[in-house]
């Protein structure tokens, strides 16, 4: 199977070009989003009319719609060929519209009763703006729904670097809108900079896949297509597990609200922050995993060998950038951040709500790819099941802890309830394949002796070249740049001496060999 670890792997490169490009651009629009309304209740408002609205994005678009179709469009890609692909593909289109307008023109209606119970804190003039940025943000959905059905199907055709790229113009157009409109309109501009940000996403994507011969566009359903069929019947399902899954920020909104002012803005940029490594590496070997595996997912062994290679890339790729983020949480925030409006307060309580996600970050990144797996081996109870138990434990763990903790009590449950639905994935899917011991224990040992040794060295970094914190921005990342040089250099080192069999698979794909 070294083949569709290659295959993947090489997929998960060019996906990660494109995207280092959209989040670099992202954090340029959460900082210049920070340099504007620091970490307010105004800015709270926005964040959770967002927030519904990503939700709704993240769940139907990017969740249910993505691991229904994909695999069948695969599977009809292989099967039946382009011509039958594609016909599958504009009806997919057909029925997104309908019933994305629907969830639209609802989510606007009730926009009142969706802040109430994701922001119960919240009263007066800010559960007005948050319901007003609700109504204006919800049309988004619709937007990036047929934005993922088209990624979808470049995906399946072995596209990846438009797709991440797309991202990138969408926050191209953001920032634009929000540097020449902020100082006039203020943060009522912010909806509008979304809505015109996801409209250009969608357009890239869909001029690309229709200069690859797959223009969608609505069609006539034919109700007899059993393809169609099959995706319809398991969206309910699979909207009801990862329903789950999208939980995790609502907590944190929710309880947040009960905090003191800015608990939410903070939260929200840490998470942002924590985007760069999850977007740059964990969505890409995600998203080019569930096309091998939907193919693989008849044969048992070639399945369970596909997960367990992309697994241990998955490990052996987080883990570094897990410690590094632990270690230099304080800079790199102070570094992104730390200016206008975003104070000391904004700067001491994002850089602890970073330093607890990321503990947090191998849990996510494994949790999104064995999520991937379970749906594509066709097991949405299992996947549910994982899913709400996660959310459980970050729900136990925050309620718990916030009197004491506050928003680090937040924080601290999305890490462990995503590190607990790691294991939990791992372990259903191997008894459900009949194939346990995902981890060899020697390839452990060596991986945690090199982790040792990056610690080492990127703590005593810190100990012998002080931060610059009272230099330019300039000269603060090129110490942030430094460090991760210099851990990346370690780490390479390490692995390399232990001869571990992922650079291999990186080499070979590099080459394009088999």
């Amino acid at each position: 199977m070294a083949k569709a670890i290659d295959t993947i792997i090489r997929h998960s490169m060019m996906m990660t070009i494109g995207t280092l490009t959209s989040r670099i651009l992202g954090l340029i629009r959460e900082t210049i989003i920070a340099a504007f309304f620091g970490a307010t209740r105004q800015l709270d408002a926005f964040l959770v009319a967002y927030t519904l609205a990503n939700l709704a994005r993240q769940l139907l678009a990017e969740g249910a719609l993505s691991a229904t179709f994909v695999p069948i469009f695969s599977r009809a890609l292989s099967r039946h060929g382009k011509d039958r692909a594609k016909e599958l593909g504009r009806q997919a289109t057909t029925v997104l519209i309908v019933a994305g307008s629907c969830v639209v023109l609802l989510g606007m209606i009730f926009s009142p009763q969706l802040v109430s119970l994701i922001a119960p804190g919240f009263s007066g003039d800010e559960a007005r703006l948050a319901t007003l940025f609700t109504r204006r943000l919800f049309p988004f959905l619709l937007i990036i729904s047929l934005s993922a059905l088209v990624m979808g199907v470049l995906n399946s055709l072995g596209s990846f670097f438009v797709p991440a790229i797309a991202p990138a113009v969408s926050n191209v157009v953001f920032i634009c809108v929000a540097l020449f409109f902020c100082e006039r309109y203020g943060i009522s501009i912010l909806p509008i900079a979304v809505l015109a940000g996801g409209i250009s996403q969608f357009c890239v994507q869909w001029i690309w896949s229709a200069l690859k011969g797959f223009a969608l566009y609505p069609t006539k359903i034919d109700r007899s297509d059993e393809d169609l069929r099959t995706m319809m019947r398991l969206f309910l399902p699979y909207v009801v597990g990862l329903s789950f899954n999208q939980l995790h920020p609502v907590i944190s909104r929710v309880a947040g609200s009960f905090l003191e002012a800015g608990s939410i803005s903070v939260l929200n940029y840490a998470d942002r922050l924590l985007q760069l490594p999850l977007g740059l590496f964990v969505i890409a070997i995600s998203q080019a995993v569930l096309p091998t595996l939907s193919r693989a997912s008849s044969n048992s062994e070639e399945f369970i060998e596909i997960f367990r290679d992309s697994l241990r890339f998955t490990f052996f790729l987080i883990l570094p950038i897990e410690i590094m983020a632990v270690i230099f949480s304080p800079e790199a925030v102070n570094c992104v951040f730390y200016r206008g409006a975003f104070g000391d307060w904004a700067w001491k309580a994002t850089s602890w709500c970073f330093a607890i996600y990321s503990l947090g970050l191998l849990g996510m990144a494994l949790t999104n790819v064995t999520l991937r797996a379970i749906y594509a081996y066709g097991l949405p109870k299992g996947a549910m099941f994982v899913t709400s138990s996660a959310v459980l434990v970050n729900f136990l763990i925050s309620i718990s802890s916030m009197k004491w903790l506050s928003y680090r009590g937040l924080a601290l449950g999305v890490a462990c309830g995503f590190t607990s639905g790691a294991f939990l994935g791992i372990g259903y899917l191997s008894r459900a394949t009949g194939k346990l011991g995902i981890f060899d224990l020697k390839w452990c040992a060596k991986l945690a002796l090199s982790a040792c040794a990056l610690i080492l060295v990127s703590l005593t970094y810190k100990l012998l070249l002080p931060y610059p914190s009272l230099g330019s921005t300039i000269i603060k990342a090129l110490w942030l740049v430094g460090a991760g040089i210099l851990g990346a250099i370690v780490y390479a080192v390490a692995t390399l001496s232990c001869r571990l069999q992922e650079w291999k698979w990186i080499a070979r794909s590099i080459k394009g060999a088999d």
